[in-house]
């Protein structure tokens, strides 16, 4: 009923279509063909194309009860695929997010209770896009908000934020939780039970985790695998995908870190297989890759040869005297003709069967779950971390059931600001070090200027020393003195 008209721009050289209330139009896009035979063709290309999209297209959009019908399937396919994914909870962390999330009072009466701020950071993208920031260092922080309740049985889920590390956190972790069951929002802490554990966990320079502990059966168990997190002050996006088929996927800034199966990446149920302890190699069974040539016979006179023969170069010196020195002989060298002593020459063993392996047998104890991947209903999502230096940018919280929406939450972030981030950062890097650089001047200068009245002090104390030492006596103080 509007005059708007909506394009579906091709990729270059291909043709545009165009529909409007009035009917369907096709347009050929304005690009320009690169010269020559190539560019040429292209463009011929290009134009054979343009009757042919009106011939298809045209029929269909030009009426309007088919119009209506396409317009009507299009909808139809909109509603179904809107059905069929659902966002359970997403955070920007805008102005109104306190009335979401709770504050808890765990570890407030010891006076280790952090807080957390609303704001984008040192250094962002957008100052206008804020998250919540962990504030005062070595404290424990802890908030969670309610969500609405669901199970991932029979369905995807998707867990996914982004944190940034503005500061040196020496120690300290920058997770989230997904809680089932009630939880007493005033009290959450550290003891609050969980069924997901999600995010990295930084101290020092040898740990640098990923977190991925799952909850099964009361008891906790975390991912086998060594996943690494981002250590740069950057914001940076983790994602984790746990599918119905019990397989999942970790991303980080919409790449793929690590994928696998819960039932071989986590010791949550016994084995399938276990080696049979009771197996034993046969006697039969060889090993040998290659045997002694029964075939091979040794030479005749094989043991005649000798290690060593005389030189037949060598000549006697002309003053070698025999009544002196005795029976001249020309020294020994290696016998070309002897090969050391005689083996079989070594072939193929026809009955080679491998090195022996223990067999694997059914693991009598496994009992397969295929709810495996199944959480309780989750009810709250938290964040409870303990950091030495503060300074963590929670935001873009997300639980779904769509990869692909969480995909796109990623790119659309991440593209509108990222680069601007980056920049930001930079500018910030320079004034801290010019900071830098000031305060050490500073100081260098302090330091000078004590060394220096230290050595005034030295100078003064060794000239009062001089002077005590070297002092003209006096002969008639001490003959009174006697007196």
């Amino acid at each position: 009923t509007t005059r708007r008209s909506r394009s579906f721009l091709p990729a270059s050289g291909e043709t545009a279509i165009r529909w409007t209330a009035r009917g369907v139009s096709t347009a050929t896009p304005s690009f320009k063909y690169p010269a020559g035979p190539a560019g040429r063709a292209a463009s011929r290309a290009a134009s054979h194309q343009l009757p042919m999209a009106r011939r298809l297209v045209a029929p269909v959009l030009n009426n309007p009860s088919r119009r209506r019908l396409l317009l009507l399937l299009l909808l139809s396919s909109l509603h179904l695929h809107t059905c069929s994914s659902e966002i359970i909870f997403e955070e920007r962390f805008e102005d109104d997010w306190e009335s979401r999330w709770v504050k808890s009072d765990w570890k407030r009466s010891e006076g280790k209770a952090g807080s957390f701020k609303h704001t984008a950071g040192k250094w962002s993208g957008d100052p206008d896009d804020k998250g919540i920031q962990t504030y005062t260092d070595a404290k424990h922080f802890a908030l969670s908000a309610k969500i609405p309740e669901f199970s991932n049985k029979n369905r995807t889920l998707v867990v996914q934020y982004s944190i940034k590390f503005e500061q040196d956190i020496e120690c300290g972790g920058g997770y989230i939780k997904l809680h089932s069951g009630y939880v007493n929002q005033k009290k959450f802490g550290g003891d609050t039970p969980y069924s997901l554990m999600f995010g990295p966990d930084i101290c020092g320079t040898q740990t640098k985790k990923l977190h991925l502990i799952i909850s099964y059966q009361g008891q906790n168990y975390p991912i086998k695998k060594d996943l690494q997190c981002e250590t740069d002050k950057l914001t940076h996006f983790y994602t984790f995908i746990l599918r119905p088929d019990a397989s999942y996927t970790v991303m980080v800034d919409n790449r793929e870190r690590e994928s696998g199966s819960v039932y071989t990446d986590w010791d949550i149920l016994p084995p399938k297989k276990i080696k049979d302890v009771k197996a034993k190699k046969p006697k039969d069974w060889d090993e040998r890759e290659y045997i002694d040539d029964p075939d091979d016979a040794k030479p005749e006179g094989y043991d005649s040869i000798p290690a060593e023969i005389p030189d037949p170069k060598a000549k006697k010196p002309g003053a070698w005297d025999e009544d002196e020195d005795g029976i001249w002989k020309p020294p020994k060298i290696p016998n070309p003709a002897y090969k050391g002593p005689w083996k079989r020459r070594r072939i193929k063993n026809p009955n080679h069967k491998g090195k022996w392996k223990i067999p694997w047998i059914d693991n009598p104890e496994f009992e397969d779950d295929p709810d495996l991947y199944v959480m309780k209903p989750v009810k709250y999502i938290g964040i409870e971390v303990w950091q030495v230096k503060a300074g963590s940018v929670f935001d873009n919280i997300l639980i779904c059931d769509d990869p692909e929406y969480a995909k796109q939450v990623v790119a659309d972030v991440m593209s509108r600001n990222r680069e601007a981030e980056k920049e930001a950062f930079e500018e910030a890097e320079k004034v801290r070090r010019a900071k830098e650089d000031e305060e050490a001047q500073r100081a260098r200068e302090e330091g000078e200027r004590r060394r220096e009245e230290r050595r005034r002090d030295h100078r003064h104390r060794d000239r009062e020393r001089y002077r005590d030492k070297y002092k003209r006596r006096d002969y008639m103080d001490d003959y009174h003195d006697e007196l």
